[in-house]
This record gives structure tokens, sequence and C-alpha cells, in this order.
């Protein structure tokens, strides 16, 4: 046969395996069959990159060329959903769509509510074209390459019958399966454990190198369509078409027509959902007519033609085995219970936290307790009671320890703190490798070319030992073996680049305990240098607006630190930003004082954080949301829909980018 010829044929029909596999789980050929002909196809190709199709079933093996994501304006909106816990409030909900409807009938379409990372899938002629995160709601991030190495999101669609362009949303989920192997391989090389699987498949989905994210087997459930001519005006109906076309669509999903047939749906699957294969935290509900979603329109911040049910979160009980002590950043040490495994919202629990001294102690904790554990929010386990009755004669009671479990430095409780802390900062392993996965993090100095196993492995190697350390390491440390140049040369990049992060955000990025974000950008713009900041005593430092007296102390102290001196002095050497900018130094004036304004949309002459600045230097306050006490909004292209709505309600000027320009010349 032609090869030509034989690589298409081998692309389609692994396409149609992986579909059968993947969505479908009903699989017609075994894995090393599978695997021959992903083989043979793989040797074709790179025999004639000629034919290189970046919808091949090939590509979904991933690659290590992606640089970072571009951040992509969504056609449409995706907005959140107003969310409930109770069956009034659902009742309430289901007679407020009555009421906006005049009483015409219509159909509810109940559905599973998926606990993942929302995705954005676009689909020209069949195809995948784009894969975008849903970010800020406005805008998001560019994921097509990962994405495409998730096999039940078809990169070619196999059914018939769908439109020339459409959108269609979902959920990026990891397995309950593949969430229990990863941790497992993570204990066992001694890396940090993720959370739940949402927050795994979030950082999976959003790492640089997309061979991580096909080796991890994420999944998605898909369970809306938007488009310009979609099949039916019924979304149920919608999304069983979506089916045919090969989309793995929402499990259970059922179309009623009273509220209590939605609660019969909800009691259902409140207990059904342990036997789900992915992490569920609720149901939602929608009307299922468009037409009819379009005539009950938005509120300010969610659709009022759906409605999210959350389930109360499990509780089981289990016997307390012994207890653990972490160490944070900061040197706050946090106790662990660790417990006789049980099964908790579809996973397994071992582990929970029990935040300080003083809560073991209104617990009254002995070894050997049996303990109720809940997941707060369907994520973090937390015990909230004890059965005396079960209590063991010979149990023994939880004693704090008093000294540090990674250094063994005799631990402190500062006045008014319930927690105890390391004070070895400069010693203490897990406060070193905190506080450059801290200075690394994308709202301090953006390195993300780094990450918490590569600061941990640096670490042990003894590249680095503090966060200044970062700028010595080269090409040639990181390489070692010669296995990954390019990598290290991203990364090496991505540290110089660092040097370019405005001034607010290295303060920030320092980690002075007490001192977030916000604060930080206000003590950058009072003192204006680092040298001022680092010679400013309490009351000087008082006068920043959120600066109180801890908080000052707890700046002094830092800068009083001979170790943090030297690092301080090292990242300014290496050529890290220490004052504000030219710009940022202007003189403010008082054009805007009094005044709360709230951005929105995309700009033309400057980003959204050169206005924020403007707003700032000329006496403005900048506020991300809007109320009655907002004084205008400055709008760029494409304003959220919610937003421009509840500004015309109460009546809030819009300002463009020009008019406001011109406001404080």
């Amino acid at each position: 046969m032609d090869e030509k010829l034989r690589i298409e044929q081998l692309r389609k029909e692994l396409h149609e395996h992986n579909y059968r596999y993947y969505v479908l789980n009903q699989p017609t050929i075994g894995d090393q069959d599978f695997d021959l002909m992903m083989k043979e196809l793989q040797d074709l190709e790179a025999k004639h990159p000629e034919l290189y199709d970046a919808n091949s079933p090939s590509q979904r093996v991933g690659s290590d060329l992606q640089s970072g994501f571009q951040q992509v304006t969504h056609r449409y909106p995706m907005l959140s959903l107003a969310n409930t816990y109770s069956e009034a409030d659902v009742r309430d909900w289901y007679e407020s769509v009555k009421k906006g409807l005049a009483g015409e009938d219509f159909e509810v379409c109940c559905e599973m509510k998926y606990d993942g990372l929302s995705i954005s899938l676009t689909y020209e002629k069949g195809r995948l074209t784009q894969a975008v995160t849903r970010g800020d709601g406005v805008h998001g991030d560019d994921v097509t390459a990962n994405v495409k190495t998730i096999h039940s999101i078809p990169l070619i669609l196999p059914g018939t019958g769908y439109p020339d362009e459409f959108e269609i949303r979902g959920e990026i989920l990891m397995p309950w399966s593949s969430f229990e192997r990863l941790n497992k391989e993570r204990e066992t090389a001694e890396e940090p454990l993720f959370a739940n699987p949402r927050n795994a498949a979030s950082g999976t989905l959003k790492s640089l190198d997309s061979r991580v994210v096909a080796q991890r087997q994420l999944d998605a459930y898909l369970y809306y369509l938007l488009g310009e001519q979609l099949p039916a005006d019924g979304h149920y109906e919608n999304l069983e078409a979506a089916a045919s076309w090969g989309f793995k669509i929402s499990q259970g999903m059922r179309k009623v027509r009273t509220v209590d047939e939605v609660m019969d749906f909800i009691n259902y699957w409140d207990k059904e959902r342990k036997n789900l294969p992915v992490a569920t935290d609720g149901i939602v509900l929608k009307v299922n007519s468009l037409n009819q979603q379009r005539s009950l329109g938005y509120t300010a911040k969610s659709p009022r033609w759906a409605i999210a049910y959350k389930f109360k979160a499990e509780r089981e009980a289990t016997r307390l085995l012994e207890v653990t002590y972490q160490v944070g950043r900061t040197g706050a040490v946090t106790p662990v219970a660790n417990m006789e495994p049980v099964q908790l919202a579809g996973t397994t629990v071992k582990r929970a936290t029990l935040n300080n001294e003083d809560f073991i102690r209104s617990f009254d904790l002995h070894i050997g307790d049996m303990v109720y554990v809940e997941k707060g929010g369907e994520i973090i386990p937390k015990i909230v009671g004890v059965n005396i009755d079960e209590r063991p004669i010979i149990a023994q009671q939880v004693q704090f320890i008093k000294k540090c479990p990674e250094c063994g430095a005799p631990l402190v409780r500062y006045e008014g703190e319930a927690a105890w802390y390391c004070p070895n900062d400069a010693g203490c392993p897990p406060q070193i490798k905190g506080r450059i996965e801290h200075f690394i993090a994308r709202k301090a100095m953006n390195i993300d070319s780094l990450g918490p196993e590569t600061v941990d492995e640096y670490y042990r190697r003894g590249l680095i030992k503090n966060v200044a350390d970062l700028y010595d390491i080269d090409v040639q440390q990181i390489n070692g073996d010669g296995s990954r140049t390019k990598s290290a040369q991203r990364i090496v990049n991505g540290i110089q680049k660092s040097k370019e992060v405005p001034f607010e955000r290295v303060v920030f990025a320092l980690g002075i305990r007490f001192v977030g974000e916000t604060t930080a950008r206000l003590l950058a713009r009072h003192f204006k240098t680092m040298d001022a900041l680092m010679g400013a005593g309490l009351e000087e430092l008082q006068e920043v607006e959120g600066v109180g007296e801890v908080m000052a102390k707890s700046i002094i102290s830092y800068f009083h630190n001979e170790e943090n001196l030297r690092i301080v002095n090292r990242l300014c050497n290496y050529g890290v930003q220490m004052q504000l900018s030219e710009s940022q130094m202007m003189p403010a004036s008082e054009k805007l004082a009094g005044q709360s304004i709230v951005i929105s949309g995309v700009f033309q002459h400057h980003s959204r954080d050169e206005y924020k600045l403007l707003i700032e230097q000329n006496g403005g306050k900048n506020v991300g949301s809007i109320s009655s006490k907002t004084s205008f909004i400055l709008a760029g292209e494409n304003m959220g829909p919610s937003k421009l709505e509840k500004a015309q309600k109460l009546g809030i000027r819009i300002m463009n980018e020009d008019d406001f320009l011109d406001l404080i010349k």
C-alpha cells in the first residue's frame, strides 16, 4: 500500500480506537495491537515529515517545545453559576424561573457538577482548533497542545451532522484512579502530594511540558454547546447530538418537568456519586430551552436560568493512629492527624489537618480515638468531632511537640498567635524551600519555568540554599548528564527575565511575614526604593495604609536579620529591581482623589496593570467589583456582560480609555 494512504488509514483507525476506549469504554482491540499500530504510524510520519498533521493520534504523547501560554479572549464569556446547599433554595430558583417565564411551560436539564478545571474547545470543520481555560471568565490561557494529549477529547470528530464551527465547554478532570496512582508515585519519590484531583488536574493542565500532561491520563466531560447553527433549541438535545459526534457527555443526565423530579435526581446522585470514577461536588440545573435561557437572561454574576446545588460534605468515623507535624514557609508548625484509611468523597483519606495546639485541646484528642472526618468543601479532610465513648482505656493524650521536627530547634509561640513556630528560618529545610517557592510564584517573580519539584531537586543537589542562589545557576549545572539542554536553557532564561519584574512584586517575593500582595504594592509606592524601606522605622511604616504595629515590627525584624540583608544585597547586585521605575516615580496628582474605579475589558494604549498604576498615581482607588459606591468603570473592548448589566442597572458611568487619559492629563 502507498505509504501516504497507509498513514491516513492508521490515523483514521487509531482515532476510532481512541473513541471506543476512552469515550464509549468499549475497546475492540488490545493494548499491544494499539501500540503496534501507533508505532507504525510514528515511524511513517517520521519518514514523511511533509505529511505532518497537528491532529494526528501520534500528537497525543505531548512535547516539551512549549514556552508559555498565550492569553485568549473568550468569544462567549464563561460565567460562574450561583451555588446553593438547600432544597428550599432549589425550589425558590424553580419558582423564580416560572415567574420569569410568566407561567410558560419549561423543562429542566439535570446533570452532574464535575469538580475539575473548566475548558472551552473550539472545532472548525470537525477538527479541534483551540482549547482555552476559563481564566477570569473573559480571558483564558490557550492550552491546546496540552488538551490534545487527553484521549477522551476528539481531535477529529468521528460523527456527522455537526456545524462547521462551534464551541463546546466542559471540565478537565483527573480520575480517582489516576490521582491515587500519581500521589503514590510522588510519595515514593518523596515529593509533595496533591491535595485533591482538581488541584492535580489544574496543575497538570498548566504544565509547560505537554508530555507530563500525557503521562497523567486526564479525562474530560463536556456539558454545554455554543454556536450559530446548533442542531436544536434544547440543551439536552444538543448534548445528545454532541455525544453522537464523539464527545464524552455528563453521566446520568436527565430532563425533568417538576421540582419534585429535580429533588429526586439530587437525592439519587447524593448517594450514587460515590461510585463514579471522577470527583463530583453537586448537581447543575439548567432551563433546557435556549430561547427560554435568553429570555431569562443574567444577574450581575450568573445566569438566571441555571443553578448549582452543592452536596453537603461527607462524614465518616475512623481511628486516630498518630499525630505528625509539618513546617511551612513562615516556620509555622501544623499538626497532622494520621488515621486508619477511610473512603471519603471518592478517595482514600489517611490524613487530616489539626490546625494548631488549641484545636487539639478543644477536642481533647487522644491517640486511638474514633474521630469523625469530613472534607471541607469536598477538598480538605478535617476532624469535626470525637466519639468519647469508644476511647481506649490506655489512650494517651496528644501533646504538642516542643522542638522542630525538621531541624530540632526549640519552638516559639508569639504573643496573640495560636501557632507555634520554628525560629531557625535560615537553617530549616522546609522554610528555605517554601521561601524559594514563594519567590518564584506567578504573583511574585513569575519564574514559571520552575516549580516545587524543581526547587526540591536543586536544593537536594546543593544548587540553591536561598532565593539569591537562583541567579548563580547556569545551564551546565542544571543539565547534568546533558539530557535536558532545552529545559535547562528555558529555566535560566526565566530566571534572567525575572530581573525585569517591578519593584512592588520584588517586595512581595521576599516573603516578609504578614506582607501580602496588596501591602507590598503600597509599601513600594510609599517608600519607592528598597533602601528607604529597609531603613524605615516603626512610626513611618505605620503611615502606610493597612500596616499596623504587628506588621511593622515584622518588616523591621526581617531587615534586621543579617542573612536577609545579604540576600537582598545579592539580589540588588544581580540586577533585580530595587526601586520604582521612572514612570512610577512621577509626582502623583489628586485628579481621582476619593474615587473608586473598576477596570474591565481589553485595552489598546496601556495594559490593565498600567491603568491600575495610573489610577493610584492620581489619587484613585482600584476596586474589583461594581457597587453603588463605584465612581466609574474604565472599560476596554469585550467588557464582561454581567458587569455591563450591573453598571447600567446602578446608573454608573462607563468611561473609555481615551476619555480616561484626557481626564488625568
